[in-house]
């Protein structure tokens, strides 16, 4: 009878559960306890934690597991989706997004120039989105269970501070010896008037049907990526730049090809221009008003891309230090002004808002406070960065101009490459339309360090790796040129320019 009884009854169930984990699991109590008894255990349940992280994204999961690993009891809040913006909003799904493109150009485009028939080529928006929105909950799913293994307890909630050491989720309250700040950033709203029939690149992901005319408002990442990835899909789109040219930025080489790439693809750009409003009409189209009294109308979407803004504005930790722009203030160690709280990813003033680099930093705080490692600390020089544009952008270090402002023009030797890739070889088009790859080294100083590594065009993506670790390593000009040269690939050409192999070009033969 006691045995069916422990079997049957709910509340004997989750006592039972509730052994077995050995651990309070605010997630997991949710959907274990009933709610009859779950207010009862879980004010019992109140603890103190070695390590607590607040937000479950790529930079917080990292820092997590890697103080768990070494025996810290840590736990991790979250209120969203596990995974954080890159997983969810960010640059899984726009891979993934791109990568379609890329595919729906290879086949409607491209194959015609290789012998073959690409005729009756259909594409599903809501087909992609199903499988990509898929392949997002997976991750989620294996980011829950990597946390489960590492045994760091995972807590469902908002998260605010009562002090320094005190969090309180919801009715819970929780404390550490420390805390880590990982809640990372949100899209930027716009000022402009009919902001509200706008959407932002988190809304770009809830799209159930493709927009066939589209008006993408930015500069940056964000913008130029998912505007090439519309218009590779067959969208009509119009990009919007306060300035002359997007991603200013980056090394100027970077700023032109991209530019001419753009307007090569029929993305409509329109330069030095203002958004006055956006306003909604009775066919459920948009029209777009510039401040210079020019419309664009029949809009299916407007995508406003102008950057993102760190979210803390509710952890209310008093005395925190920010910036003007609401990142917090860090040291080299990620030490904000209030003793034992920790800040990485894009709420941090560093401003290398990159999942890999939140990562590295996350991982580096545990090492130090956990670890034994008394000086770990992320490094956040030359850290290699990749746009997905089309055609895709890497880049490494500083840009040619950064380079000569720091060290001065008469030390700063620049090697350049532009050509044709293979891909476009047979094509049968006027050779000065085909899309062109271009190359940068800067280098520094007599022995040519190379301080900045640029390259747009086809296989950007995924050449970059490898060079940063030369980068970071201190390669030189002579460096790159003693590698020999995979053949046929475009990133022979970083280890080709000329002149190639330091030549005695002074010597007379007699």
């Amino acid at each position: 009878f006691a045995l069916f009884f422990l079997f049957t009854n709910p509340t004997m169930q989750f006592l039972s559960s509730l052994q077995k984990l050995n651990r309070f699991d605010v997630r997991r109590l949710n959907h274990i306890a009933p709610s009859s008894l779950y207010s009862k255990i879980s004010m019992k349940a109140d603890q103190h934690f070695d390590y607590l992280v607040i937000g479950g994204g790529s930079g917080g999961i990292a820092s997590a597991r890697r103080a768990a690993k070494y025996g810290a009891k840590v736990g991790l809040i979250e209120s969203k989706a596990l995974g954080g913006t890159c997983v969810n909003v960010g640059c899984v799904p726009k891979k993934i997004m791109w990568t379609t493109a890329n595919m729906y150009e290879a086949v409607h485009h491209n194959a015609q120039h290789f012998g073959i028939s690409s005729k009756d080529i259909s594409f599903d928006w809501e087909k992609l989105v199903e499988k990509r929105d898929n392949y997002v909950k997976k991750l989620n799913s294996i980011y829950a269970k990597n946390l489960e293994n590492s045994e760091v307890i995972s807590i469902n909630g908002f998260a605010t501070f009562l002090d320094e050491k005190t969090v309180k989720v919801d009715h819970e309250t929780f404390t550490a010896d420390h805390i880590l700040i990982a809640t990372g950033g949100s899209p930027y709203s716009s000022p402009f008037e009919g902001a509200e029939h706008c959407i932002n690149s988190d809304g770009f992901f809830s799209l159930k049907k493709q927009p066939k005319k589209v008006a993408v408002i930015g500069a940056g990442y964000i913008a130029v990526e998912l505007a090439g990835v519309l218009k590779s899909l067959n969208s009509e789109v119009t990009l919007i730049l306060r300035k002359e040219k997007a991603m200013r930025r980056l090394d100027q080489m970077l700023v032109d090809e991209l530019d001419n790439s753009m307007v090569a693809s029929g993305i409509k750009i329109r330069r030095n221009s203002l958004v006055k409003k956006v306003v909604l009409e009775e066919n459920s189209k948009k029209t777009l008003y510039l401040e210079n009294g020019d419309s664009i109308a029949d809009l299916d979407a407007v995508l406003v891309a102008v950057g993102r803004k760190p979210e803390i504005g509710k952890l209310g930790l008093k005395g925190l230090e920010c910036e003007k722009s609401g990142h917090v203030v860090v040291d080299d160690y990620q030490n904000t002004n209030v003793s034992n709280v920790y800040c990485v990813g894009d709420a941090c003033s560093k401003h290398v808002d990159l999942t890999p680099m939140a990562i590295a930093a996350g991982r580096k705080i545990a090492d130090r406070l956990f670890g034994g490692v008394k000086d770990a600390s992320a490094d956040y020089t030359n850290v290699p960065t990749v746009i997905f544009s089309h055609p895709p952008i890497g880049t490494i270090g500083l840009s040619e101009s950064e380079a000569t402002e720091k060290f001065g023009s008469e030390n700063v030797r620049v090697y350049t490459s532009k050509f044709v890739n293979m891909f476009y070889g047979v094509w049968e088009i006027d050779p000065m339309k085909k899309p062109k790859t271009a190359m940068k080294l800067v280098c520094l100083g007599n022995d040519e360090k190379v301080v900045g590594l640029h390259v747009i065009g086809m296989g950007a993506d995924e050449m970059l790796q490898g060079f940063g670790v030369a980068i970071k390593m201190g390669a030189t000009k002579a460096d790159f040129d003693k590698c020999v040269a995979i053949h046929p690939t475009s990133s022979e050409e970083f280890v080709t320019m000329a002149p190639w192999g330091n030549p005695n070009i002074g010597h007379k033969y007699e």
